[in-house]
């Protein structure tokens, strides 16, 4: 397994990751078993960086990952979130930023897990209400206390990213980034590269839409979130699906799938970006890893560019609440 550096910690982690969040919740039915024993083979296969919250499947998703790495925890780098709150239902109750807030929730996420220190602790979303001093702050004192290593920050805009930073090292900022959410692209890449924070790159496959695996709304299960997303709807669905199948297309010769084309283009965009695709089947966890020793030549890289230009993609990635929420 190729490794990648976390930015300023120093720290080297497997050159992809595995998200978790599909384990849980969001993407359909999914089993307990089966996802500890897809993490399992995920560490065999020399992935030692896994990715979690505690609002997805409102806690439920760390205490799968926290099973699965009992006994492993020498081999493995966890990384979770706070700041999304949700009630018991699963009802979304807001962002929450504030200091007590990020000291409790750190300390229930530790308990979910079993482990005595995460080890990149990331804000999920900015809270527009807390300045970002106070959250990184109160973080920066989890890492004092040893409950935390290093810090991160979710979907955040370059100022917050700079102010954040001045008060603590932030090793990683997570949002999404792949050939159909190429927004990162700019004053986002360019802050990470300045004060040398690592890109972690969430849904590089566009949450399984470019790997034309879902030709229709249809094919998505009932409670699959998806079906919810604008550029996943209507004519917008129909419109970004002739873009999947000209990557289809594009990743024939190469002899690999368009999902593996598409993760090679994240890891061809720089060796400080880190993707953790998600996945809950073995076949799938395999195909990523070989996208890691694909080499993309610059006639591929610019023809999937052009491809895929942000003006040709259609819909927004959340609907109007979920957009608010970004670049904060």
């Amino acid at each position: 397994m190729k490794k990648r550096t976390l930015g300023n910690s120093g720290q080297k982690v497997s050159a992809i990751g595995l998200g978790c969040m599909g384990m849980s919740e969001f993407y359909g039915k999914s089993d307990d078993a089966d996802s500890k024993e897809l993490i399992a083979k995920a560490i065999d296969l020399g992935i030692d960086f896994f990715d979690t919250a505690d609002m997805y499947g409102v806690g439920h998703n760390e205490v799968i990952v926290g099973q699965a790495i009992k006994g492993k925890r020498q081999k493995v780098f966890i990384a979770t979130k706070f700041g999304n709150m949700r009630r018991v239902d699963g009802a979304m109750l807001g962002i929450n930023g504030k200091p007590e807030y990020v000291k409790a929730a750190c300390d229930m996420s530790l308990r979910r897990l079993g482990v005595d220190v995460i080890d990149l602790y990331y804000q999920h979303r900015v809270d527009p209400e807390t300045p970002i001093e106070e959250t990184v702050g109160a973080m920066a004192e989890l890492v004092k206390a040893g409950k935390v290593r290093f810090l991160g920050l979710s979907e955040a805009g370059a100022d917050t990213i700079r102010r954040a930073h001045a008060v603590h090292p932030i090793a990683a900022l997570q949002s999404e980034y792949s050939l159909w959410t190429r927004d990162p692209e700019g004053e986002i890449l360019k802050t990470c590269r300045e004060l040398n924070i690592a890109f972690v790159a969430y849904s590089p496959i566009g949450r399984g839409f470019l790997s034309g695996a879902y030709d229709s709304v249809q094919k998505f299960h009932d409670k699959d979130f998806r079906k919810s997303m604008p550029r996943m709807q209507g004519e917008n669905i129909e419109k970004n699906l002739q873009l999947v199948r000209k990557l289809g297309e594009l990743a024939r010769p190469l002899k690999c799938t368009s999902a593996q084309l598409a993760l090679a283009w994240v890891l061809s965009r720089g060796e400080d970006i880190i993707p953790i695709p998600g996945t809950r089947h073995l076949k799938l966890l395999q195909e990523n890893i070989a996208a890691i020793n694909i080499s993309l030549n610059a006639d591929i890289i610019n023809a999937l560019v052009d491809l895929f230009r942000p003006e040709a993609i259609f819909g927004t990635r959340y609907q109007e609440a979920g957009m608010k929420s970004l670049g904060k």
